[in-house]
């Protein structure tokens, strides 16, 4: 049996030799235990082992409060949510406490009326490490109700005196007392509430209203920004800036092959499609690709940033549409193709700003950034010279036609037909599923386009390859 199961009150406690410790401790105690023992701090956090996650340890090791610099989609709100893994899996409060005191020093002035008067027979609870954490969107109607505390009119009308410190309603910092306290994008908070906090983050203690209190909350704070909210003069008060221990800097995927693990990690997935899809190499690389490229677009405004969620959605689009045409032409197995991309238009449109609004432009940005990516993608992949007898193939005449909607079979007859194609798609790594054997085959047709070797005509719908 754990401790909390077999301790009720603070007399077992104080049998039990139980300490406790501040929450800056106790975070930094279990760090220790972490990096001892080489375990993953931060499971499923990619691309940051190098330079966030060292910067997080420090600070968390020298007690520090954090904010979060970065884009929208630099995992910000995940990497602070796991910082609850490093809280111990209970600790214990005195029961019915509003703000979990500590048993040994409550500073509620209920719960040390309860010791006054129970002594060591005052009931102790537990409390688990995914209720010590508590977080809050900053948004210009917040009050400093919402985030200290206000009067309670119902403990007023109760016959409580208004001077009782018993009729104060606790906000969501002093119930998230001895955890961990998150404020998501803090230059949205209002000024005046930025100024409230300052108490909290240097004394490390509260005031409500016009009362003489001092709770000296043990509360580990941290907060997110985007970095042109930060810094812009006027967002957020200078002083409260200078209050956070450590200001880190979060980034976007600084490989392709972060980017990738991060969309296979996070795509939504269903058991339908775990025996049925494939997706070649190539084609999360485009993906990947794609984003990157939208990343250093100057069409694209940098400030809001392209998150990784643009990458994820596609992916997940591109699948989608693979999937549907293997439903449509009863195919055992799916893989997605050049010609699947025209699914990401409406999974990434509403995820990016254009610097110009123009009407229709919006495709045509996103359209160019695919082809330049397909390109590049290619480039690597292939070497032109090797594929030298399927370009005279063409300019014999072939004429190959594809499209997202056409059954992978056809492609396979166009393979036994053409031996030029054999080589080259082998070389990409299909074997003789048909799904990939149509993807190579798109990808190869398009890359020859692209490097402006075919011509390529829309024709109802569908793409026709040519000399």
């Amino acid at each position: 049996m754990t401790l909390a199961g077999k301790v009720k009150t603070l007399r077992q406690l104080k049998k039990s030799g139980y300490q406790v410790v501040g929450v800056r401790e106790e975070l930094r105690r279990n760090l220790i235990k972490k990096i001892v023992a080489g375990e993953d701090l931060f499971p499923g956090i990619i691309g940051y082992s190098d330079t966030v996650i060292p910067q997080v340890e420090n600070a968390i090791l020298a007690g520090q409060d954090i904010i979060f610099l970065g884009e929208r989609g630099q995992a910000k709100s995940r990497l602070i949510r796991s910082l609850v893994s490093l809280l111990d899996e209970e600790v214990p409060y005195i029961a019915g406490c509003e703000i979990n005191d500590n048993p040994f020093a409550p500073i509620c002035r209920a719960c040390r009326q309860k010791l006054e008067e129970m002594g060591d027979d005052v009931a102790v609870a537990w409390l688990p490490r995914e209720e010590r954490y508590a977080e809050k969107l900053a948004t210009p109607d917040i009050a400093v109700a919402d985030l200290i505390g206000e009067i309670d009119p119902i403990k007023v009308a109760e016959g409580r005196y208004l001077s009782d410190e018993l009729t104060i309603h606790f906000g969501l910092i002093p119930r998230t007392n001895r955890g961990i306290f998150s404020i998501n994008e803090l230059p949205d908070l209002a000024e005046r509430i930025q100024v409230g906090l300052f108490n909290l983050m240097e004394e490390r203690d509260i005031q409500i209203k016009g009362y003489r209190i001092r709770l000296p909350l043990d509360v580990y704070l941290v907060a997110s920004a985007n970095p042109e909210d930060y810094t812009n003069r006027g967002r957020i008060i200078t002083p409260l800036k200078d209050r956070y221990g450590a200001q880190i800097r979060t980034h976007y995927p600084k490989s392709q092959g972060d980017e990738i693990r991060i969309m296979e990690q996070e795509m939504t997935s269903f058991p339908d499609l775990e025996d049925r899809l494939i997706v070649p190499p190539y084609m999360k690389e485009i993906i990947a690709e794609i984003t990157a490229l939208a990343r250093r677009s100057g069409d694209i405004n940098q400030r809001s940033g392209v998150s990784v969620r643009v990458s994820i959605a596609n992916y997940e689009s591109v699948i989608s549409s693979a999937f549907k045409r293997g439903l449509r032409c009863h195919e055992e197995k799916v893989a997605p193709r050049i010609s699947d991309l025209a699914a990401i238009i409406p999974s990434t449109m509403g995820k990016i700003e254009l610097e110009t609004v123009e009407d229709g432009r919006e495709g045509k940005i996103l359209e160019d950034i695919s082809k330049k990516a397909v390109l590049n993608v290619f480039e690597r992949y292939r070497n032109l010279q090797a594929m030298e007898g399927l370009i005279q193939c063409f300019e014999s005449g072939l004429v190959v036609e594809t499209g997202s909607d056409r059954p992978a079979s056809e492609y396979v007859a166009v393979l036994k037909e053409v031996d030029a194609f054999a080589g080259p798609v082998k070389q990409l790594g299909a074997d003789t599923t048909p799904a990939v054997i149509a993807s190579a085959m798109e990808f190869l047709l398009e890359g020859l386009h692209l490097k402006k070797r075919l011509n390529k005509d829309r024709v109802e719908g569908r793409y026709r390859y040519r000399s």
